[in-house]
């Protein structure tokens, strides 16, 4: 029924379904990041029992609208592997290692962004230091923050794209709420960031929602063209949206929720948001 009325609202076409699904998720980042106007001072233990939520909720995404979908899809798209019931799951394997190995090389590559933010001193071709750009460790914990963030917002975007490139619109919706339920949280989280360190509270608010928008609209997008153009890409595009989403989960929310003493907090956020997850699967597809 719901899936029936989106396609009535916005038509059949893949690309399209993609594109409202990215302004969809974008817009709830910015529903996040403003939080922080009329929610001005929300607990560590508040953020990490939402932050837990995130995480369940992704987590089983990634599962019941990425994977097993994956593996159902090579069935069809990629018919001699699938005739192989070991070999069945290879694309979808494939994609999630990709997914992880992307995501675990742009995050090594963060650290290097810090260390050019943070105005450490360092030795030029002729023997001089010379001072970087940001000399304030707050300013530059934010900036490096916000550059995971975008980094992290490439999977989720991708994600929905793929997932309503693939045809099964009650799936890529249930994708598109989980993706979108997590970016709540997400936003608050990066815009409480950017106010402790200083930033105005209107502004950092107003800018994290068009850089989400930046990134997530134009690769959701992306992901319906390539695997509507390509169709045998699907399962490896799924494998990889899941790998990387489940990198994220498991490199930096979870072990962000479990450093200020709410492990159990973020802990039955986690059981709460696989639970939503799975009741929002089954209700929209």
């Amino acid at each position: 029924m719901i899936a029936e009325t989106f396609v009535d609202l916005v038509g059949e076409n893949s690309v399209v379904q993609a594109l409202v699904g990215g302004i969809v998720i974008a817009a709830l980042n910015l529903l996040g990041a403003s939080l922080v106007l009329v929610w001005r001072d929300p607990s560590e233990r508040a953020l990490d029992g939402a932050l837990g939520l995130a995480a369940g909720v992704m987590m089983a995404a990634a599962f019941t609208s990425l994977i097993v979908p994956g593996i159902d899809a090579t069935e069809i798209l990629v018919p001699g592997v699938a005739a192989d019931g070991f070999l069945r799951p290879l694309p979808v394997l494939i994609g999630i290692a990709l997914g992880v190995l992307v995501l675990d090389r742009g995050d090594a590559l963060v650290p290097h962004a810090h260390i050019l933010l943070t105005g450490r001193k360092r030795e030029d071709a002729a023997g001089q230091s010379e001072q970087l750009p940001i000399d304030e460790p707050r300013i530059a914990s934010v900036v490096l923050f916000i550059l995971a963030i975008t980094l992290h917002n490439i999977p989720e975007g991708l994600a929905v794209g793929v997932g309503f490139g693939s045809g099964d619109v009650g799936a890529a919706l249930a994708l598109m709420v989980a993706i979108g339920i997590q970016n709540v949280p997400e936003g608050l989280a990066v815009s409480i960031a950017a106010i402790n360190a200083g930033l105005d509270r209107r502004l950092y608010a107003a800018v994290a929602g068009i850089r989400a928008g930046v990134v997530e609209i134009p690769l959701a997008v992306t992901g319906a063209i390539a695997v509507t153009v390509v169709e045998p890409l699907l399962p490896y595009a799924m494998g990889f949206a899941a790998g990387a989403m489940l990198f994220v989960i498991s490199d930096e929310i979870v072990p962000e929720t479990h450093t200020r003493g709410n492990e159990r907090v973020a802990t039955l956020g986690t059981m709460a948001g696989v639970v939503v997850m799975l009741y929002l699967d089954v209700a929209l597809g």
